[in-house]
């Protein structure tokens, strides 16, 4: 960071704010919190999630959930891109934790997401303005949520939305399988298979062919990306980055759900490959780093926590198709210090039961921030644990 930036930085995220500080000192002082059962961590995520929601009732994107909450803007506005993908986790949490109203709240986000999709089929960028223009990825974490409109709310106008979406997502595609066009900062991104993932979702429910050709084409360009250690290339939000972990899960969860999808064994090892390297990586306190960089080292000081909640999926979700328990002490581990990174307060308070961004806050990932994704990637990790040891108990 230069030192421009660095000067700019008090001023653009207004320290010295009272509350502010609290938060700040929160991470100094009381660094880690008292670890509670899954449902009370999930039921606490879940509500934040339903407040961020709620912040926009009366806003022209009502329905949407507030991208978060940050030092520098307060509560954001409706982020289309998340806002699709929390509809999985509403579903979920409806299911696990007996709350059907969630089911309106991810019925609402749908809504919302339908009456903005573009005539093109692809959805707008960022937070929906009019200025923005379609990106590749939002549109593919929009579809996820469709899909799951239409399997598990049975919108029919769901599917159809996903297809038109998918179809947008074809004609932005190079013949390699790689994402050239209508991408984050103009650059290609390995971790664009999670949208390939929701694409080939879409073109199984459809039985559309050329959807799921697209997305394996995309799939095995990445893996052309990936080194012999598991690490991908071009998997950064900019080019002169290394990947967070946020990203770098992005693209192991795409490949891996694709071939679980498929039941390629290829795309599995491949995912299973860059999943262990971050297992070897993780930390005695459960952590793993911000960063990492093409040997698997970090000069990161903070933990991206979003990551870190997407790794314990992936970990999951590879002991739920191996039928085994290779990476548990792995899951237990990074919940168990994400769960000490959440507070849980109870008295209504801007922070309670959100995620930061990083730990500690002022970390590079989402500086100063709580965004509405680490809280839903927290909650996916709490339920994809729980799940997978409910079904464990069910069999023996």
């Amino acid at each position: 960071m230069s030192l421009t930036k660095l000067i700019s930085l008090p001023f653009r995220y207004k320290i010295w704010n009272p509350h502010h500080i609290k938060l700040i000192a929160s991470d100094l002082i009381k660094p880690n919190q008292v670890i509670h059962d899954h449902k009370i961590h999930l039921n606490a995520a879940i509500n934040w999630l339903c407040k961020a929601q709620d912040i926009r009732s009366d806003m022209p994107d009502s329905g949407g959930v507030s991208a978060g909450w940050s030092f520098e803007d307060n509560w954001l506005p409706s982020y289309p891109e998340t806002s699709g993908y929390i509809v999985e986790t509403f579903v979920a949490a409806a299911k696990l934790l007996d709350q059907p109203k969630l089911l309106d709240r991810a019925n609402k986000i749908l809504d919302w997401e339908l009456s903005i999709q573009n005539q093109d089929g692809s959805f707008p960028g960022h937070f929906g303005e009019a200025s923005s223009k379609p990106v590749i990825f939002n549109t593919g974490q929009i579809m996820h949520g469709m899909n799951c409109g239409y399997q598990e709310l049975k919108r029919n106008e769901c599917l159809e939305s996903a297809i038109k979406a998918g179809k947008w997502l074809i004609t932005q595609q190079d013949k390699d399988g790689c994402w050239r066009r209508s991408t984050h900062n103009g650059i290609i991104h390995t971790y664009n298979t999670r949208a390939a993932w929701a694409l080939l979702q879409t073109g199984l429910l459809a039985n559309d062919q050329s959807l799921i050709n697209a997305a394996t084409q995309n799939i095995d360009w990445a893996l052309s990306q990936q080194l012999d250690n598991g690490w991908f290339e071009n998997n950064a939000f900019t080019t002169d980055a290394e990947p967070f972990t946020h990203t770098i899960a992005y693209a192991i969860r795409g490949i891996l759900e694709c071939g679980l999808l498929l039941n390629n064994k290829h795309y599995i090892q491949a995912a299973e490959k860059a999943a262990k390297a971050l297992a070897n990586a993780q930390r005695t306190d459960g952590s793993i780093a911000g960063t990492y960089d093409k040997v698997w080292q970090s000069k990161a000081y903070y933990v991206c926590l979003t990551g870190l909640a997407q790794t314990s999926i992936i970990w999951s979700q590879l002991d739920q198709a191996n039928n085994n328990t290779a990476f548990q002490a792995h899951i237990d581990s990074a919940l168990n210090y994400l769960k000490q990174k959440q507070q849980i307060t109870n008295n209504a308070s801007i922070n309670d039961g959100a995620i930061a961004g990083s730990f500690p806050i002022w970390g590079r990932y989402s500086m100063f921030e709580y965004p509405n994704w680490a809280a839903k990637f927290f909650a996916d990790a709490l339920i994809a644990d729980a799940t997978r040891k409910q079904t464990s108990i069910q069999k023996n």
